[in-house]
């Protein structure tokens, strides 16, 4: 409906294999879209919410294929995030391609739980004024 607009789908890594599928619709149609891969190893939102609850989190951990060559195999073009300064670049550059492109990025879930603490010290009131 708008070929002219670029598409950006940002998922975790759960959420990608659940779906992952799809890579290959992608490449036959040569859709240029990019999948911008949350990865933490496991269900990280999830993850936080049982922490929060039940103050430990169960069943949620898994272990991944190698993302770049996963895509790599479907026909699409892979790139993996070494240093949170190369994220904006590779973001470029996988907009350029001709079909879809698969970016794989490390993140740390556990940053959640900070937020999380340091929010909990706001006194209630102060919070009201946000």
């Amino acid at each position: 409906m708008y070929p002219e607009r670029s598409v950006v789908a940002v998922t975790g890594d759960g959420g990608f294999l659940m779906n992952s599928q799809e890579l290959e619709t992608a490449v036959r149609l040569r859709l240029p879209i990019v999948v911008l891969i949350w990865r933490d190893d496991g269900y990280g939102v999830i993850r936080w919410k049982q922490q929060l609850k039940f103050g430990r989190s169960a069943f949620v951990d898994f272990g991944n294929p190698d993302l770049i060559r996963y895509a790599e195999s479907f026909g699409a073009v892979g790139y993996r995030v070494n240093a949170s300064s190369e994220l904006a670049p590779i973001l470029v550059e996988a907009l350029r391609q001709p079909g879809p492109a698969v970016i794989d990025c490390p993140v740390d879930y556990d940053e959640n739980s900070r937020l999380t603490e340091r929010l909990r010290a706001i006194p209630r009131e102060e919070i009201a004024y946000l």
